[in-house]
Protein backbone atom coordinates (compact mmCIF):
# COMPACT_ATOMS: atom_id res chain seq x y z
CA UNK A 1 0.00 0.00 0.00
CA UNK A 2 1.47 3.67 -1.10
CA UNK A 3 0.55 6.49 1.65
CA UNK A 4 1.21 9.75 0.19
CA UNK A 5 -0.73 12.60 1.47
CA UNK A 6 1.46 12.17 5.12
CA UNK A 7 2.99 15.48 4.71
CA UNK A 8 1.66 19.01 4.28
CA UNK A 9 2.46 20.51 0.97
CA UNK A 10 4.10 23.60 1.75
CA UNK A 11 6.39 21.68 3.90
CA UNK A 12 7.14 20.00 0.65
CA UNK A 13 7.19 22.77 -1.10
CA UNK A 14 9.98 24.65 1.65
CA UNK A 15 11.85 21.40 0.90
CA UNK A 16 11.81 22.05 -2.62
CA UNK A 17 12.51 25.38 -2.29
CA UNK A 18 15.84 25.12 0.55
CA UNK A 19 16.64 21.88 -1.58
CA UNK A 20 20.83 21.72 -2.41
CA UNK A 21 22.14 18.65 -4.32
CA UNK A 22 25.24 17.30 -2.37
CA UNK A 23 27.36 15.78 -4.82
CA UNK A 24 30.74 17.19 -5.45
CA UNK A 25 30.54 20.05 -7.74
CA UNK A 26 26.72 19.49 -8.08
CA UNK A 27 24.96 22.66 -9.15
CA UNK A 28 21.72 20.85 -10.27
CA UNK A 29 19.41 17.85 -9.88
CA UNK A 30 18.84 16.22 -13.52
CA UNK A 31 15.52 14.72 -13.74
CA UNK A 32 14.88 12.93 -17.01
CA UNK A 33 11.31 12.15 -18.37
CA UNK A 34 10.59 9.20 -20.80
CA UNK A 35 7.80 7.02 -21.87
CA UNK A 36 5.10 6.62 -24.43
CA UNK A 37 3.70 8.54 -26.65
CA UNK A 38 0.84 10.83 -24.88
CA UNK A 39 1.36 9.58 -21.73
CA UNK A 40 2.03 13.17 -19.90
CA UNK A 41 5.43 13.82 -19.62
CA UNK A 42 4.90 17.55 -21.09
CA UNK A 43 1.68 17.61 -19.13
CA UNK A 44 3.76 16.46 -15.59
CA UNK A 45 6.46 18.92 -16.42
CA UNK A 46 4.18 22.16 -16.81
CA UNK A 47 1.93 20.58 -13.36
CA UNK A 48 5.52 21.09 -11.70
CA UNK A 49 6.46 24.30 -12.88
CA UNK A 50 2.80 25.04 -11.96
CA UNK A 51 2.62 23.65 -8.48
CA UNK A 52 5.91 24.63 -7.36
CA UNK A 53 5.70 28.47 -8.76
CA UNK A 54 2.43 28.95 -7.86
CA UNK A 55 0.81 29.80 -11.16
CA UNK A 56 -0.77 27.83 -13.96
CA UNK A 57 2.00 27.07 -16.68
CA UNK A 58 2.12 25.53 -20.33
CA UNK A 59 5.73 26.12 -20.53
CA UNK A 60 6.52 22.94 -21.92
CA UNK A 61 4.69 22.46 -24.98
CA UNK A 62 2.92 19.22 -25.94
CA UNK A 63 4.17 17.38 -28.96
CA UNK A 64 2.04 18.95 -31.98
CA UNK A 65 2.40 16.16 -34.28
CA UNK A 66 0.67 12.90 -33.96
CA UNK A 67 4.34 10.84 -34.57
CA UNK A 68 5.46 12.69 -31.21
CA UNK A 69 8.50 12.67 -32.31
CA UNK A 70 8.91 16.40 -33.69
CA UNK A 71 10.66 17.84 -29.98
CA UNK A 72 13.36 19.39 -29.17
CA UNK A 73 15.48 18.34 -26.14
CA UNK A 74 14.75 21.08 -23.73
CA UNK A 75 15.60 21.87 -20.00
CA UNK A 76 13.36 23.29 -17.93
CA UNK A 77 14.35 25.19 -15.36
CA UNK A 78 11.47 26.33 -12.37
CA UNK A 79 11.61 29.82 -10.69
CA UNK A 80 11.86 30.51 -6.76
CA UNK A 81 8.54 32.45 -7.14
CA UNK A 82 9.03 35.96 -8.27
CA UNK A 83 12.93 35.74 -7.77
CA UNK A 84 15.28 35.91 -10.84
CA UNK A 85 16.36 32.87 -8.54
CA UNK A 86 15.78 29.01 -9.72
CA UNK A 87 16.07 26.31 -7.94
CA UNK A 88 18.16 23.54 -7.88
CA UNK A 89 16.66 20.76 -10.18
CA UNK A 90 16.12 20.84 -14.20
CA UNK A 91 13.75 18.47 -15.93
CA UNK A 92 14.36 17.27 -19.67
CA UNK A 93 11.92 15.71 -21.74
CA UNK A 94 12.73 12.91 -24.51
CA UNK A 95 10.66 12.10 -27.35
CA UNK A 96 7.86 9.60 -27.13
CA UNK A 97 8.20 5.83 -27.50
CA UNK A 98 6.92 4.70 -30.30
CA UNK A 99 5.38 0.83 -30.36
CA UNK A 100 5.17 1.24 -34.23
CA UNK A 101 8.60 -0.74 -35.29
CA UNK A 102 11.44 -2.13 -33.84
CA UNK A 103 13.93 0.48 -35.19
CA UNK A 104 12.03 3.64 -34.19
CA UNK A 105 12.00 1.71 -30.47
CA UNK A 106 15.71 0.92 -30.87
CA UNK A 107 16.10 4.53 -31.73
CA UNK A 108 14.24 5.83 -28.30
CA UNK A 109 16.50 3.54 -25.98
CA UNK A 110 19.76 4.80 -27.66
CA UNK A 111 18.96 8.48 -27.36
CA UNK A 112 17.46 7.98 -23.63
CA UNK A 113 20.89 6.51 -22.89
CA UNK A 114 22.88 9.62 -24.47
CA UNK A 115 20.52 11.92 -22.84
CA UNK A 116 21.57 9.90 -19.44
CA UNK A 117 24.92 9.97 -20.02
CA UNK A 118 24.88 13.49 -20.76
CA UNK A 119 25.57 13.72 -24.73
CA UNK A 120 22.90 15.58 -26.05
CA UNK A 121 22.87 19.61 -25.99
CA UNK A 122 20.10 21.50 -25.91
CA UNK A 123 18.25 22.70 -28.76
CA UNK A 124 18.74 18.65 -30.38
CA UNK A 125 15.78 17.58 -32.63
CA UNK A 126 14.92 13.70 -31.94
CA UNK A 127 14.91 11.87 -35.20
CA UNK A 128 12.50 8.69 -34.99
CA UNK A 129 14.70 7.44 -37.55
CA UNK A 130 17.86 7.77 -36.11
CA UNK A 131 19.49 8.63 -33.09
CA UNK A 132 21.79 11.33 -32.60
CA UNK A 133 25.53 10.66 -34.25
CA UNK A 134 28.80 11.09 -32.22
CA UNK A 135 29.10 13.56 -35.04
CA UNK A 136 26.47 15.84 -34.90
CA UNK A 137 26.83 19.27 -33.54
CA UNK A 138 24.65 18.63 -30.66
CA UNK A 139 26.31 15.93 -29.35
CA UNK A 140 27.77 16.83 -26.54
CA UNK A 141 31.73 14.93 -26.00
CA UNK A 142 32.38 15.87 -22.96
CA UNK A 143 29.68 16.21 -20.79
CA UNK A 144 29.69 17.33 -16.74
CA UNK A 145 28.59 15.67 -13.90
CA UNK A 146 25.51 18.48 -14.44
CA UNK A 147 25.08 17.71 -17.57
CA UNK A 148 24.36 14.01 -16.58
CA UNK A 149 20.82 12.76 -15.96
CA UNK A 150 20.35 11.53 -12.04
CA UNK A 151 17.10 10.40 -11.73
CA UNK A 152 15.17 8.28 -14.74
CA UNK A 153 11.15 9.25 -14.46
CA UNK A 154 9.35 6.44 -16.97
CA UNK A 155 5.43 8.56 -17.16
CA UNK A 156 2.92 5.81 -18.09
CA UNK A 157 -0.73 6.88 -18.58
CA UNK A 158 -2.41 4.36 -16.12
CA UNK A 159 -5.43 3.53 -18.04
CA UNK A 160 -3.29 2.53 -21.21
CA UNK A 161 -2.55 -1.59 -21.33
CA UNK A 162 1.08 -1.53 -22.53
CA UNK A 163 2.24 -3.34 -25.03
CA UNK A 164 4.42 -5.86 -24.74
CA UNK A 165 7.59 -4.77 -26.36
CA UNK A 166 6.84 -1.00 -24.80
CA UNK A 167 7.34 -3.04 -21.26
CA UNK A 168 10.42 -4.80 -22.61
CA UNK A 169 11.94 -1.60 -23.73
CA UNK A 170 11.31 0.16 -20.49
CA UNK A 171 12.89 -2.44 -19.07
CA UNK A 172 16.19 -2.44 -21.15
CA UNK A 173 16.21 1.63 -20.32
CA UNK A 174 15.91 0.94 -17.09
CA UNK A 175 18.44 -1.83 -16.80
CA UNK A 176 21.07 0.26 -18.35
CA UNK A 177 20.47 3.27 -15.60
CA UNK A 178 21.17 0.96 -13.34
CA UNK A 179 24.23 0.12 -14.92
CA UNK A 180 25.10 3.67 -14.99
CA UNK A 181 24.33 3.87 -11.18
CA UNK A 182 21.12 6.31 -11.92
CA UNK A 183 18.21 5.60 -9.73
CA UNK A 184 14.72 4.79 -11.70
CA UNK A 185 11.02 5.67 -10.45
CA UNK A 186 7.83 5.84 -12.69
CA UNK A 187 4.70 7.87 -12.45
CA UNK A 188 1.30 7.15 -12.85
CA UNK A 189 -1.10 10.31 -15.11
CA UNK A 190 -4.50 10.64 -15.34
CA UNK A 191 -5.63 9.00 -12.34
CA UNK A 192 -8.64 10.64 -11.99
CA UNK A 193 -10.28 8.80 -14.60
CA UNK A 194 -9.76 6.03 -11.82
CA UNK A 195 -10.03 7.81 -9.00
CA UNK A 196 -12.12 11.03 -9.12
CA UNK A 197 -11.82 12.19 -5.97
CA UNK A 198 -7.74 13.16 -5.75
CA UNK A 199 -7.49 13.91 -2.17
CA UNK A 200 -8.83 9.87 -1.89
CA UNK A 201 -5.86 8.36 -3.71
CA UNK A 202 -4.17 6.84 -0.51
CA UNK A 203 -7.35 5.21 0.01
CA UNK A 204 -8.18 3.66 -3.21
CA UNK A 205 -7.95 0.18 -3.94
CA UNK A 206 -8.75 0.29 -7.55
CA UNK A 207 -5.81 2.67 -7.63
CA UNK A 208 -3.79 0.37 -5.41
CA UNK A 209 -4.37 -2.32 -7.84
CA UNK A 210 -2.65 -0.48 -10.26
CA UNK A 211 0.30 -0.06 -8.71
CA UNK A 212 0.55 -2.98 -7.62
CA UNK A 213 0.24 -5.02 -11.49
CA UNK A 214 2.71 -1.89 -12.75
CA UNK A 215 5.19 -3.09 -9.96
CA UNK A 216 5.02 -6.57 -11.60
CA UNK A 217 4.92 -5.13 -15.20
CA UNK A 218 7.72 -3.09 -15.33
CA UNK A 219 9.78 -4.33 -12.40
CA UNK A 220 10.12 -1.52 -9.81
CA UNK A 221 8.76 -1.44 -5.96
CA UNK A 222 5.89 -0.07 -5.48
CA UNK A 223 7.31 2.69 -3.57
CA UNK A 224 8.99 3.71 -6.69
CA UNK A 225 5.54 4.52 -8.45
CA UNK A 226 3.84 7.59 -8.07
CA UNK A 227 0.01 8.12 -9.18
CA UNK A 228 -0.48 11.87 -10.04
CA UNK A 229 -3.10 14.11 -11.60
CA UNK A 230 -1.21 16.53 -13.76
CA UNK A 231 -2.75 19.93 -14.85
CA UNK A 232 -4.59 19.56 -18.03
CA UNK A 233 -7.88 21.64 -18.20
CA UNK A 234 -7.44 23.79 -14.83
CA UNK A 235 -7.25 27.33 -15.06
CA UNK A 236 -6.65 28.33 -11.42
CA UNK A 237 -4.15 25.90 -8.88
CA UNK A 238 -6.25 23.12 -7.52
CA UNK A 239 -4.61 21.76 -3.86
CA UNK A 240 -4.61 18.26 -4.07
CA UNK A 241 -3.49 18.29 -7.41
CA UNK A 242 -0.16 20.40 -5.65
CA UNK A 243 0.16 18.11 -2.86
CA UNK A 244 0.50 15.33 -4.99
CA UNK A 245 2.32 17.11 -7.79
CA UNK A 246 4.62 18.30 -4.72
CA UNK A 247 4.78 15.01 -2.80
CA UNK A 248 6.12 13.44 -6.11
CA UNK A 249 8.73 15.75 -6.72
CA UNK A 250 10.09 15.30 -3.45
CA UNK A 251 10.13 11.84 -3.35
CA UNK A 252 11.62 12.39 -6.60
CA UNK A 253 14.22 14.64 -5.63
CA UNK A 254 15.13 12.74 -2.26
CA UNK A 255 15.94 9.11 -4.59
CA UNK A 256 18.26 11.35 -6.84
CA UNK A 257 20.04 12.79 -3.63
CA UNK A 258 20.47 9.76 -2.00
CA UNK A 259 22.38 8.22 -4.62
CA UNK A 260 24.63 11.58 -5.66
CA UNK A 261 25.39 11.27 -1.61
CA UNK A 262 26.06 7.50 -1.62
Amino acid sequence: MFVFLSRNADLDRQFINNYKPKGEGQEKLRILLHGPIGAGKSSFINSVISAVEGRISVRAAANTSQSGFTKEYKTYSIKKGDQDDKHSLVINDMMGLNCGNRRQRRVHERDVIRAMKGNIKDGYTFNPESSLSKTDPFYNKNPTINDKAHILVTVIDANTKLDKIVVETIQEIRDKATDLGIPHVVILTKIDEVCPEIKNVCRSRELQKKVQDFSKLVGNAENCIFPVKNYNVERDLDNDIDALILKTLRHIIEIGDEKLSS
